[in-house]
């Protein structure tokens, strides 16, 4: 169960943020006469670290195809919340109901989503994802009560998170159809509170210092980090008087403190260190997690008396 929940928590909020970077990066293509939609998706498919294929030219339907409506694939839109509904199926008793009907409904509206954004384009279909994983998060907070299996949840969602913010700060890449930095805090949902926080004529700098920095924003990497580093506290909250016995919080806690402690002036050079050391600390973290929490033993086999 604790498995199926980490893995929950990170297929949701992957559909969610590829649904978010999708929709800012094709309705910027389709909203350029010049571009339509034979423009190249490429940079899009080097974010999101997935290959359109073989002998394939990465537009914009190969890209609608391959990371939002393809349901045999996790790393799509579709098949991140198949397999999240089909995991949240098994754990009916641990999760509220209204969550297993919030992917439940998810699940069985894809096709129609489908359908209505072939007709009405894909914001349609985007717009429905994003608010069906609003919806989930936001039921797991107000109906789950707060013990390990939510932590196992919100670990899997931080995570996530995290990496995918780093991916999202590697979209500024050169190219006609670079992403700028309004359309990195909108691909965020960052965009309305980067602009209270630091007005509209903020430097292009602070956006970074923003998604990686900030304390009180709930999609910064700092924020995200704070968080799964928490759940995994109380997840083992032993008392250890010498070093760190969770080898899932050291590589957390370490690239915790290089971002609570780092000086925002230099953040513009150290910037491609710190999005490369982000990445690898999710995935250290992701795998102590899975070898300390999810691994079984072989069972034992008996021998029959003789």
């Amino acid at each position: 169960m604790a498995e199926t929940l980490f893995w929950t928590g990170r297929y949701v909020e992957r559909a969610d943020d590829t649904a978010r970077l999708v929709d800012v990066y094709v309705h910027r293509l389709l909203g350029d006469p010049g571009a339509g939609s034979a423009a190249d998706c490429g940079p899009l498919f080097g974010i999101l670290g997935v290959k359109p294929g073989e002998d394939t030219e990465p537009d914009v339907g190969v890209a609608l195809f391959r990371l939002a409506y393809d349901s045999g694939s996790p790393s799509a839109i579709s098949g991140s919340v198949l397999a999240a509904r089909a995991g949240a199926r098994g754990i009916r008793e641990v999760i509220s109901s209204e969550m297993w009907e919030c992917l439940n409904v998810a699940g069985h509206g894809l096709s129609g989503q489908r359908r209505a954004a072939e007709r009405l384009g894909p914001h349609v279909f985007l717009r429905f994802i994003r608010e069906r994983a609003a919806l989930f998060f936001g039921l797991a907070d107000s109906t789950m009560s707060h013990d390990d299996a939510w932590r196992f949840l919100v670990l899997g969602r931080s995570l996530e998170r995290a990496d995918m913010t780093a991916r999202l700060l590697l979209a500024r890449l050169p190219g006609p159809q670079e992403v700028t930095w309004p359309l990195l805090l909108h691909a965020c949902g960052a965009y309305e509170s980067f602009i209270r926080t630091h007005g509209w004529a903020a430097e292009p700098t602070r956006v970074a210092e923003f998604l990686l920095l900030d304390r009180l924003f709930p999609r910064s990497a700092l924020h995200s980090l704070v968080t799964a580093e928490d759940c995994l506290m109380a997840l083992n909250p032993g008392p250890v008087r010498i070093g760190m016995d969770d080898p899932a919080r050291r590589p957390i806690g370490r690239l915790r403190t290089t971002l609570e402690y780092a000086d925002p002036a230099q953040l513009p050079d150290q910037l491609p260190e710190l999005l490369d050391a982000l990445q690898q600390a999710c995935v250290e973290a992701c795998d102590a997690i899975t070898k300390r929490y999810f691994e079984y033993e072989a069972p034992v086999t008996w021998e029959r008396d003789g």
